[in-house]
């Protein structure tokens, strides 16, 4: 390889012209960014965005400001449904590096085909057009991936799967494949880079997709055989720097590369739980720690899509499609070819990932699931912002299935054993009683085990809790006496129909099962909050479109009433707002 140099002398250099499609995304910028280092080369940059949006604080593209400067760079809005702008940037061009920088939501099939199929046959026609020589086009692993299907050690003879996991993929075999049927057709030499999960600063797909997963409690789960699936994952600038690998090899002319597909990975397979751990480590987050079959998993999307809720399934799909199987492959064909082996570590990469999104640390500021600030949560309020809040709402997952399990314990106890109250009441006495004398008479220390006391103070009420206690009795008492007096008034109705609403709604349970009723309240409790806290905006929308459809159907009720006791509900709001507005006015 050239020795890296900064390029400021261009003189004694033949510079040769490229083009990054896509240069502005993750792959892009990367391959922009060692090409300008190479000091060879005039680059222009086309993407589709309208600006090159360059963010001085960042190295890479402090770099290429300059590079743009220095007219070593250049910019270009470029549409690839668009042939006449392609033409127009590859002109003159010895390569084209094709990065795609296509994000994977959204679900318009005619969009993803204009861009992905019909654009990279523009491409293709445009490098033909404009006597281009080289065209490298940078493609995701995912394309032999098969669904439930491990790959141990795979290599380029993997054929297309055929069942791809999601329109996305099933749409980048096609281009491709495209690719590589140009291969030397009116002088252009084709090849294809396909990297196995690539990550690095600007990702904006993959490092924010676990951070959201984080904040709304999924990566708590690992999934697949406990948790033993490997992985291959590549640095974004192991990528780049396989680019300019394969431009060199298919500038020497070698036979054995145009035409051909490249694995790129880091060439260190980990544990893909090992990986997410140490990116949601790094980020201050919870390592994911409770293990799920994948058939459990499998079955709660499938449930999740029956119900029709708003999630995002194609990342849903890759994150378990990527947990639930070992995907490794093989880049001896890239090491032996094009010269290809990693210049930054699996363990380095992920440090610089990490530092570059230091912004999404979950102790640098509270995000929302949108990314704005956050203020405190509706359940939050309504628990009271306390212990139970915090108990409730799952912000300590170990305290929190502590007291779950002793509900249940003591549910089992009450309810399920047979016995009747006094009798569960007097054996769980006994017992309590039996475990604290025998732990009086524990030694202090056992080999390897100091025993703590229990200090008597742990059994007595203290005064300020007593004080809280009785007074928060005394304040509950006058609530309900001020809610009793405005319910006999008949000032609220809207209060006194929720109230007839939950008291028919106890009967019912009551009279069904009481049991039944306190083991499903124990759950709810225990999970309602916590979802409503997490899907607050969600289930809020939906109360307020069911409430406007209950408000339409009572005032298309009240215009289909008969005239007299239209008449007589009429009277009766007339004479309620006369006498509240003479109350509110007689001092």
């Amino acid at each position: 390889m050239m020795a890296m140099n900064s390029g400021d002398n261009n003189n004694e250099v033949d510079l040769k012209t490229c083009v990054v499609l896509g240069g502005r995304g993750l792959i892009g910028r990367s391959v922009v960014d060692r090409l300008l280092k190479l000091g060879n080369w005039i680059v222009r940059v086309a993407d589709s965005t309208q600006s090159t949006e360059l963010d001085e604080s960042s190295v890479s593209d402090s770099f290429l400001s300059r590079a743009m400067a220095s007219g070593r760079a250049l910019y270009l809005h470029v549409d690839v449904r668009n042939k006449d702008q392609i033409v127009k940037a590859v002109e003159g061009a010895v390569t084209v590096f094709f990065t795609d920088s296509m994000e994977s939501n959204g679900d318009d099939f005619y969009i993803f085909y204009s861009i992905i199929v019909e654009g990279i046959k523009n491409v293709i026609d445009a490098c033909r057009q404009c006597k281009v020589k080289q065209l490298i086009y940078n493609g995701p692993a995912d394309v032999v991936y098969a669904s439930a299907r491990h790959i141990h050690n795979g290599d380029e003879s993997l054929p297309y799967d055929g069942r791809f996991g999601s329109m996305l993929t099933d749409l980048k075999a096609q281009a491709e494949a495209m690719v590589l049927f140009a291969n030397d057709i009116d002088g252009l030499l084709t090849c294809v880079i396909r990297c196995s999960n690539v990550f690095g600063p600007g990702d904006k797909y993959f490092v924010p997709l676990l951070v959201h997963m984080a904040k709304t409690g999924w990566t708590k789960f690992i999934i697949g055989t406990a948790g033993e699936n490997m992985s291959d994952f590549t640095y974004v600038e192991n990528v780049a720097y396989a680019n300019i690998c394969a431009e060199e090899a298919l500038g020497s002319r070698v036979v054995s590369v145009s035409g051909k597909v490249f694995l790129i990975t880091n060439l260190e397979p980990m544990k893909f739980w090992e990986f997410v751990s140490l990116i949601l480590d790094g980020l201050g987050y919870q390592r994911p720690m409770i293990k799920l079959p994948a058939i459990v998993v499998k079955y709660i999307i499938s449930l999740l899509k029956v119900m029709q809720v708003k999630i995002d399934f194609t990342s849903v799909h890759y994150i378990f499609e990527l947990s639930s199987c070992t995907r490794t492959f093989n880049c001896s064909a890239a090491q032996k070819h094009i010269g290809y082996s990693p210049i930054v570590s699996l363990e380095e990469g992920i440090t610089r990932t990490v530092e570059s999104f230091s912004y999404l640390a979950q102790d640098s500021i509270l995000l929302t699931r949108n990314g704005n600030f956050s203020e405190e949560s509706k359940a939050n309020k309504f628990l009271g912002n306390g212990k139970v809040a915090d108990i409730l709402l799952w912000r300590n997952e170990k305290t929190t299935f502590t007291y779950f399990l002793s509900l249940v314990l003591l549910y089992y106890w009450f309810f399920l054993c047979g016995r009747t109250l006094i009798s569960s009441v007097t054996k769980l006495l006994l017992v309590a009683t039996i475990l604290l004398s025998g732990y009086r008479f524990l030694p202090p220390n056992l080999p390897g085990i100091t025993i703590p006391r229990i200090q008597s103070s742990c059994f007595e009420i203290s005064e300020t809790v007593a004080i809280e206690s009785v007074s928060f009795l005394a304040y509950a008492w006058n609530e309900g006496c001020h809610l009793v007096e405005s319910l006999a008034q008949g000032e609220d109705w809207s209060t006194f129909l929720v109230i007839v609403g939950l008291l028919y709604s106890l009967k019912v349970i009551v009279s069904c099962s009481l049991t039944v009723a306190i083991g499903v309240a124990i759950v709810l409790a225990f999970t309602i909050f916590y979802i409503y806290e997490q899907y607050e905006d969600e289930i809020d929308g939906a109360a307020k479109s069911l409430s406007s459809q209950v408000r339409k159907g009572i005032r298309w009720l009240l215009r289909n009433l008969p005239s007299s006791l239209a008449s007589l509900i009429s009277d009766r709001k007339e004479a309620l707002g006369k006498q509240h507005f003479s109350t509110k006015h007689q001092y």
